[in-house]
Formats: C-alpha cells, structure tokens, sequence
C-alpha cells in the first residue's frame, strides 16, 4: 500500500507522459495507420485534378507513382525531423522544441483541409512531409523529455508509455478511417488533417508544464529552476539523490561541448552503447512488424474473411498490439529491459518460423489458415510486450547528457530509413520468395535475441553513471582497470 501511495505522488508527472504521448508518438501511430484508409479517395482526386489542369485524365502508372510517393514522404520528412532533433533541443529546450513542433503538425493539418478546395496534391505531398518532421522531431524528443524528468525507479514504465501511444495512435487511425466514421469520399480531408487536433493539445497543455529538469541543471546551469521543476513534477522535497546524480554529470567535464553524431560514431567510449541503440532499437523494422501487417490480409482472404470485414480485423491487430505493450509497461521494471526484449526477439524468430513453415503447407489442409491467423495474434502479443515496449525505454538509459542528443539523431535517422526500406523493398521479397521472405525477419530477431542476452548489461533500476561503468566494461575489455578515461563526457556544455 505503501508502494502505491508512493507512486501516486507522481501523478503531474503522469500526467506529463500523457500531454507529452498526446502530441508526440501518437502522431507516429495516427500517421502510420490513418493513411490507408483514403487511398482509393485520394487517388480519385489525383486524377480529376490532373483532369481540370491538363484536359487528359493522368495514367494508372503515374497516379500510383504520386500515391506511393505520398505515402513514403512520411519517412523523408521524419529523417529531417530526426536529425534536428540533436541541436532544436540542445538550443531551446526540449518543451520549447516541443512547442514550436506543434506548429508544424496544425499548418501540416491546415494544407490537408485546403487541399481539395484549391485543387492541389502537392499540398497533400508537402503536408505529408511536414507530418513526417513532425514525427521525427517529436518522437524523439518525446522520449527525451520524459526520461529526464523520471525518477530511475520508474524511468522505464515512463518512458515505454512512448510504445503504449503509438499503439493507441494505430488503433484510432484505423477506427476513424472506416467508412462509417471518416473514411469516405467527402470526409478524407477532414481524416488527414485530423493530426492537428492533438497538436493544438499539446500546444496549449505543455504551457503549463515545466522544462526537463536534467537540461535545466546540466545544460543551463539552473540549479534553482531544476530543483523547483522536481518538486513540482515528483511532489516530494528530498530530493539529495538526484541531484548528486546530476551534479555528478554536470561535474565531471565543465566547458565541454556538446557531442556531435560524428563524436557517437567514432568514440571508443560509446561503442557498445551505439551498437545496442542500433542493432535492437533503432533496427526494429528488421523484425518485420510491419511487414507483417501487410501479410497478415493475404493470410485473412486464404481463411475466408471477406474483403469488407477484414479491416475490423486489422483493428483487431492493432487493439492486440495496444494491450500486450500496455501490459509491459508494469512488467519493465520487474522484469527488466535485457530479458523482455531479448526473449522477445528470441520467441518472435521462433513463432516466425512456424508460420513460414505453416504458410508452406497451408493447401494440405483447410484448418491451417486458421493456426496462421493465431500465430499473426501471437507474434503481435509477443513484440508488444517486449520488442516494441522496450525500443523506446532503452534508448533513455544508453547515454548521458552530452550525448543524448546525437544518439537520438542516430537513432530516428536509422529507425525512419530503414522503415522506407522495408515497405519500398518488401513488395519485391514477396514476389521472389513468397512465404520464405519471413526468414529475413527471423536472422534478425534470433541474432538481436543473441546479441542482448549474451552482450547488453542490464539497465533496471541504475542511474545513468552506473549504467555507464557497467557498458565502459564492454568499451574497455582490452585495457587495464585503471585506465584513463577522461573522454566520457557527462555534461552538455556550449
């Protein structure tokens, strides 16, 4: 009773984590899952508008060569905003940085509402890139903000919330694109610009909210504004621990500057930090997810399902996906991020296989596409309670102040590049491999499960100094214990 008490002292922080999900992942999930819906509407208007200016309807080819490009700018414009995420912040803040991405996403909503009045697709084309930036900038800056503003004991639950909102921001892009609410031919501007409402949310919520305490103690130097933004936020006045953590960071290299993404990639220092953000996190796309998704409606049509009814089924995924990460995020900090992910990764290579082997033998025998359906149930339940869950707390634990920045730029720019490759290239993998194209998937989750279990220490529970020694362990191996160290640099300093 005395633990719950205790945990519900932090309920501004909380709240915190959901004005922060509100107007950061869950514009990722909205965003990735909105878009289907008015395909065959947007399409239409491609080619009457192409119709009204040049007299002749536009080909089949170049009209889907404007939808597919309409769908991938997504990822162009959320590499911009990832590799702005490492200076907009470090210079104004991260609410700050927050606040002017807001701006981004409601004139993004804007030109989808007026798109159809003036008559112009690239209006669709720019507002999709400007919701890319959006995402890019404010996914990672959403994890950012939030991991340095928790307490170590709930960083974890705090930070995997990012997981829980792009869960929730699928399964609302899919509800709201059905054709009884707005996914209809009059109602598509209206569905894409639908992103703007959460903006203007957070907009006028995070005013009310202070900067992230860490920035404000190691970045500027504030000690007095940090201190009153941990009373506020965590209610509580003993607060000697995080701050000798702190000043343990800011200490330890006044004057030194910020870290560049040329210093993550290249410092000896960080390498095992950089390979763990990279191959598990960052990478996630490799485990074929999405890709996923996208089989999963052949795998429906093989059972039987109608064409009409398999998007409530694809809402179904989604809800899935929603509940099993909700449930990770009270088992992250019992369980730890090491064994979650890593177990994770492990069971969704072996389900994968089965299904492979499964979608093989489907023909033999009229019950099979049915076990295919459950095993797609079952590889969602498995990457939202660890995978998907755990990509978003680990990254928080990895690096100290002076690097946080970068990596998160590395971070974006990996995740959002290799998100365009798999849904550009996929296609193709299908048609040379049909069912076997999942094997790919499988290399990469069995040797992320090996490379996590038998390489990456545990982070539960340790602040960011100790988290540092035990990685410096892995960084150092070849050297002697008492070997100097002076180029970790703790503290973001211009």
């Amino acid at each position: 009773m005395e633990d719950a008490s205790g945990k519900l002292q932090y309920w501004r922080l909380y709240l915190l984590s959901m004005v922060l999900g509100i107007g950061g992942s869950f514009q990722y999930g909205i965003q990735v899952s909105v878009i289907a819906s008015p395909a065959v509407h947007v399409q239409s208007f491609v080619n009457h508008t192409w119709l009204w200016r040049y007299g002749a309807p536009v080909d089949d080819s170049s009209n889907q060569l404007i939808w597919s490009f309409i769908v991938a700018v997504l990822s162009l414009g959320a590499v911009a905003g990832a590799v702005h995420s490492g200076s907009i912040p470090v210079t104004y803040g991260r609410k700050k940085a927050l606040l002017f991405n807001n701006v981004v996403a409601i004139v993004a909503a804007i030109l989808m509402l007026f798109s159809r009045m003036a008559k112009s697709f690239e209006m669709i084309l720019l507002g999709r890139f400007l919701y890319g930036y959006n995402v890019g900038l404010g996914l990672s800056v959403h994890l950012m903000y939030l991991g340095e503003s928790s307490p170590k004991k709930l960083r974890g639950f705090m930070t995997l919330t990012g997981s829980i909102f792009i869960g929730f921001g699928k399964v609302i892009g899919q509800i709201i694109g059905i054709k009884e609410i707005m996914g209809t031919e009059d109602m598509w501007p209206y569905l894409l610009a639908v992103s703007g409402i959460p903006a203007i949310l957070q907009l006028v919520t995070l005013l009310f909210f202070p900067e992230s305490p860490r920035y404000l103690y190691i970045d500027k130097g504030d000690t007095e504004g940090s201190i009153k933004a941990l009373q506020w936020l965590w209610q509580e006045d003993d607060l000697k621990l995080e701050l000798d953590d702190m000043k343990k960071e800011r200490e330890s290299t006044q004057g030194e500057k910020a870290k560049t993404v040329k210093d993550v990639l290249c410092s000896r220092c960080v390498r095992w930090q950089l390979l763990t953000l990279i191959i598990p996190c960052a990478g996630i796309q490799f485990c074929g997810i999405n890709a996923l998704y996208f089989y999963a409606f052949d795998i429906f049509r093989e059972s039987g399902v109608p064409e009409n009814q398999m998007h409530y089924l694809a809402i179904g995924l989604g809800a899935t996906e929603l509940f099993t990460v909700t449930l990770c995020s009270f088992l992250i900090d019992r369980a730890g991020r090491k064994k979650l992910m890593g177990y994770g990764y492990l069971l969704m290579g072996i389900t994968m296989c089965v299904l492979t082997v499964m979608l093989s033998i489907k023909d033999l025998n009229p019950w099979i596409p049915y076990v295919n359906i459950g095993l797609i149930f079952c590889v969602i339940c498995i990457y939202g309670l660890g995978p998907s869950g755990v990509s978003m707390a680990l990254p928080a634990d990895l690096f100290l102040q002076a690097w946080r920045p970068s990596a998160y730029v590395i971070s974006g720019t990996v995740n959002w590049i290799s998100m365009f490759l798999v849904a550009m290239l996929f296609g193709y993998f299908v048609d040379a491999l049909g069912q076997f194209c999942f094997l790919i998937f499988v290399a990469y989750s069995i040797c992320s499960a090996a490379f996590l279990l038998y390489f990456v220490p545990e982070t539960k529970g340790k602040t960011m100094v100790e988290i540092m020694e035990d990685f410096n362990k892995l960084n150092y191996k070849n050297r002697g214990a008492d070997t100097e160290r002076t180029d970790i640099d703790l503290a973001t300093k211009f």
